[in-house]
């Protein structure tokens, strides 16, 4: 019970942080001037710059070793495609959702995989639930945002973002009690979640990070692609 009740709290924590960026996302509001633009727009291209370091560093090398190549390019591709359909569905209806999708995609895999690696390693899966939960923060944020500007309130924006602090606890849960020694099944999930992630930051969070004569917005995915390696380090020297 200790094990279990352990990954609940380390996974808990881990998601609390997708509650605190909505509220630091509801208390801060940038000015409309051009530093407040720059700033917005760094912001959410640093949650893009975490992203695909999560795919270039977390999921990808998780299905490029488990994984054969036929099986590796289905389940890319069937992420690629689930979420255009989900994308397309969502702006049929004139809503702004891809922060918050690639924040799932992102969130529930290394949750599971938090889980799974934490019976054996169990400081890598504190390091990695501390990497989740700092990850969690810029992305929840940019989900306020987007939430908000596809004609949310601010409390229902909140109220849409709280589940979100509970689905890594079951994810990871699972990943503990059913997905150890299941290395395949984590890797899949990982390769489905990097298609996925990757064709929502090209076409949803990317556009929305563009500031035409301006370095924030490009200097903050470099920032959030940088704290993906630090965090890749040193895990990876955790073993």
């Amino acid at each position: 019970m200790e094990g279990i009740g352990q990954v609940i709290l380390y996974s808990l924590a881990s998601g609390v942080t997708v509650i605190i960026g909505g509220f630091i996302g509801k208390i801060i509001a940038f000015p409309k001037t051009q530093i407040g633009r720059e700033i917005s727009h760094g912001v959410v291209a640093f949650g893009g710059g975490i992203l695909v370091a999560a795919v270039a560093f977390v999921l990808a090398p998780r299905g490029l070793q488990s994984l054969s190549l036929p099986m590796l390019i289905f389940m890319f591709f069937f992420g690629v495609f689930s979420f255009l359909y989900v994308d397309r569905f969502i702006q049929q209806r004139g809503e702004r959702a891809g922060q918050l999708l690639s924040m799932l995609m992102d969130f529930v895999p290394e949750a599971a995989a938090l889980g799974a690696v934490f019976s054996s390693y169990k400081k890598t899966g504190l390091l990695l639930a501390l990497f989740i939960g700092v990850q969690n923060l810029p992305e929840a944020f940019n989900s306020f945002r987007d939430l908000v500007n596809s004609g949310f309130s601010s409390n229902k924006s909140l109220l849409i973002l709280a589940p979100f602090s509970l689905v890594g606890v079951i994810a990871a849960v699972c990943g503990y009690l059913f997905l150890v020694g299941h290395e395949g099944i984590i890797a899949s999930l990982m390769v489905f979640s990097a298609g996925a992630i990757l064709y929502l930051v090209f076409q949803d969070i990317a556009p929305m990070a563009k500031l035409r004569n301006h370095w924030m917005p490009t200097t903050g995915a470099t920032l959030g692609f940088m704290l993906g390696m630090i965090g890749e380090k040193v895990l990876g020297n955790l073993g």
